[in-house]
Parts: C-alpha cells; sequence; structure tokens
C-alpha cells in the first residue's frame, strides 16, 4: 500500500522527471531509499546525450552495487515515476534491489505514446514481474499519473491540454 511517506518520494520523482524534460530528456525521474526512509540517491534521464541505456532506475541499480551490501539493498526501495523497462527491472533483479514503486505503469505510458502517434519502441515494455518474478511491485499511482502524463506530452509535442 502506498503511505504519504512514498507519495513524497514519488513527487520527487515526477519533479525529476520535470528535470530531465528541461534538460531536453526524456521525463523519467527515479529516488532510491533505504529502510530507513533516507534518500540516497536519485537520478533522471540521461538519454538525449546518445546511451539509450542512461535509465534512471538502472543508474540507481549500479549505484546501489557500488555502494550498498546485498542486505541495505534488498531492504531498500525504488521509487520511479514510470514502471520499470525489461533492462532496467532486470538490474534491478541482478543487483537484488527490494520494493519497486512507479507513478505510471508501462501499458498506460505505451498508450499515451500511441495517442501522441510516438513510433513503437525497439524493446517491448514488460510488466516488471514478467522480467523479475518475486520482485515486490507497487503502482500505478493515479494521484500523480496525470502529471506524467503531461510531461510526456510535452516532451513529444502534444502541447498543454
Amino acid at each position: 500500500m502506498v503511505n504519504d511517506a512514498d507519495l513524497r518520494h514519488l513527487r520527487r520523482c515526477v519533479e525529476l522527471a520535470g528535470e530531465a524534460l528541461e534538460a531536453g530528456d526524456e521525463p523519467f525521474g527515479s529516488v532510491l531509499v533505504d529502510a530507513g526512509g533516507t534518500v540516497l540517491a536519485e537520478d533522471h534521464n540521461r538519454v538525449a546525450a546518445g546511451d539509450r541505456t542512461r535509465h534512471p532506475e538502472f543508474e540507481l541499480a549500479r549505484w546501489s552495487a557500488a555502494n550498498m551490501t546485498p542486505a541495505e539493498r534488498a531492504a531498500a526501495t525504488v521509487f520511479t515515476s514510470g514502471e520499470h523497462c525489461p533492462m532496467c527491472a532486470a538490474a534491478h533483479g541482478w543487483v537484488g534491489l527490494g520494493r519497486i514503486v512507479y507513478v505510471a505503469s508501462s501499458e498506460q505510458l505505451a498508450a499515451w505514446l500511441a495517442e501522441l502517434g510516438v513510433p513503437a519502441l525497439p524493446v517491448r515494455a514488460l510488466p516488471i514481474r514478467e522480467v523479475v518474478p518475486g520482485a515486490e511491485v507497487e503502482g500505478p499511482v493515479p494521484a500523480l499519473a496525470e502529471q506524467v502524463r503531461e510531461l510526456h506530452r510535452r516532451f513529444h509535442g502534444g502541447g498543454a491540454s
């Protein structure tokens, strides 16, 4: 169940997605939080420079592997504006991170992009549990989804609604 503290972290993810958009990048943002609720690291998409693997969830998985013990990773939570893509879900699973909480699902994002006429992505969107069967996953979070949708609309030239 998503609680008030979770919503605070998710709002920060939406802010980070907005920062990515302002930097000319795709609007995705993520926050890594330890078991006690302390923010350890955060990032936003950095794919505009040409490296399509520079997703924030992937960066946080790499950061956690370098800076946390396996037990700390397992007790941590990754909050993110959008459900992990298969690459990021695999990284999450391989390093043994714990809970994932996302605002918008891959299914929602695919529908929004189709509405905007964006060509299909080169990698099929899969639910996180299809990639990491034992993952603890919560989302989508309807209270913030429209904000994320609007960021994608702005990025892909759909203008404001």
